[in-house]
């Protein structure tokens, strides 16, 4: 007796053995990504490929907007615009994977250093997920209509690449979506899950740098100086209450001080500290508010300890930044019943916002808001993860030199994914 599966169910099967028919040239794909990493604003190579898979698949190809970003088109009559993104720089890390296929690139950084190149946020799987969906989509022109914009975005890992994309005419030059699709590889779940939020995903990102100045002098002579090691201590510490004391407690803000330098020598008070911070929040409020906050709490440290005016600590909000990625609920949900419908029963989680960033924020906050999602999929391997579950063990990061996610099942879901939201967004053919 044969079983007659769903029409939904037969189309869901049917994609996977074309995207499984297909994973031998996207793990070519992969492997040659993960092997020639670039860094964010130097993704020459990174992006003329993905220029060149576009463009061979019949997109109209736009490059070098807003930097290296590539902007793929294709029409396929009338109905919604749906864009897809991907992200392509790589970081300055030297590879600790083990793998036969690891990085050994190496360049020269903006200052001037040699340093070592990987991909170790998995953007090289971000950009084979994305070919992949571009190569399912193209092939399927019978199953939907409407317009299919495909972003591959430089420098995200500066949180740069969105803005000069957007400032460079992306939603004027080209279609505008009525809807964004993007996700990432996630180093927190077993390769194959699909992780979703509703509402806020991620947090906005700030990049905030302090230079405080004092009066130097001789280390046994303190009382002719103003310290600005102790000074920089004071400001630490009361940083630490914007969290704590200013914002209400179910509010997430984080505030973290990653660099500090001061000082030549044990015996010299210097005049001059240099701090590096990065700070988190969900909502617009408690963004301005904590960055309000570092500048008053830095200007207010200096004045009690009796620095004048041209001494006082000078607050600079820097422009890798990015707004938190709020996921539209109606979107998600809409997006997160057509995967559970496709996918195996309980490979569609609900997940948690996290305060990682990402400038996908920006595709969705340009007026009139356009309804945005990102989901993650999970990258690590199952028998791995399963392992650190039961002793404890801590799997590596995302940023890691150790991390190096399961290629095949997480392409493979990636573009399954990508894949089946784009098409649940555009529209419908009836046959």
């Amino acid at each position: 007796m044969l079983v007659q599966l769903a029409p939904s169910v037969q189309a869901g099967k049917s994609l996977q053995a074309a995207i499984h028919a297909d994973y031998a040239y996207l793990e070519s794909l992969y492997l040659h990504l993960h092997k020639n990493p670039e860094l964010s604003f130097h993704e020459v190579k990174t992006s003329a490929r993905m220029a060149a898979e576009l463009r061979e698949l019949g997109f109209t190809v736009t490059e070098k907007v807003g930097g290296h970003g590539v902007v793929g088109v294709i029409k396929n009559g009338n109905g919604p615009t749906v864009l897809l993104r991907t992200d392509m720089d790589a970081l300055p890390v030297l590879e600790k994977t083990g793998k036969s296929y690891a990085s050994v690139a190496t360049t020269i950084d903006e200052l001037g250093n040699k340093v070592s190149v990987m991909h170790a946020c998995a953007h090289d799987v971000n950009m084979t997920v994305f070919i992949g969906a571009a190569r399912r989509l193209t092939a399927m022109t019978d199953k939907w209509q409407g317009t299919l914009v495909m972003i591959a975005q430089p420098a995200e890992e500066r949180g740069a690449g969105a803005k000069a994309m957007l400032e460079d005419g992306l939603f004027s030059r080209f279609p505008r979506p009525d809807y964004n699709l993007g996700l990432h590889v996630s180093s927190s779940y077993p390769a194959g899950k699909v992780i979703y939020t509703k509402g806020h995903a991620m947090a906005a990102v700030d990049s905030v740098d302090i230079t405080v100045f004092g009066i130097g002098g001789h280390g046994a002579y303190p009382q002719r100086t103003k310290d600005p090691i102790v000074l920089s201590a004071q400001i630490i510490n009361a940083l630490q209450t914007l969290v704590s004391r200013e914002l209400k407690p179910i509010d997430a803000g984080v505030v973290t001080v990653g660099s500090i330098h001061g000082g030549t020598k044990r015996n010299i008070i210097p005049d001059k500290v240099e701090m590096r911070l990065t700070v988190r929040s969900y909502t617009d409020e408690t963004r301005a508010r904590l960055l309000d906050g570092i500048k008053r709490i830095a200007r207010g440290q200096a004045i009690a300890m009796g620095l004048p005016d041209d001494k006082l600590p000078k607050v600079e909000i820097k422009d890798e930044s990015a707004p938190s990625v709020y996921n539209n609920p109606e979107l998600a949900e809409r997006i997160a019943e057509v995967l559970r419908e496709k996918l195996e029963d309980g490979q569609v989680m609900l997940g948690e916002p996290v305060m990682g960033g990402e400038d996908f924020a920006r595709y969705g906050r340009v007026e009139p808001k356009i309804p945005s999602l990102f989901l993650w999929i999970g990258g690590v391997d199952a028998d791995k993860y399963a392992t650190a579950r039961q002793t404890g063990e801590t799997l590596p990061s995302l940023h890691s030199p150790f991390f190096a996610p399961d290629p095949e099942p997480t392409i493979s879901t990636g573009v399954e994914v990508m894949t089946t939201s784009a098409l649940e967004l555009l529209g419908k053919v009836d046959h």
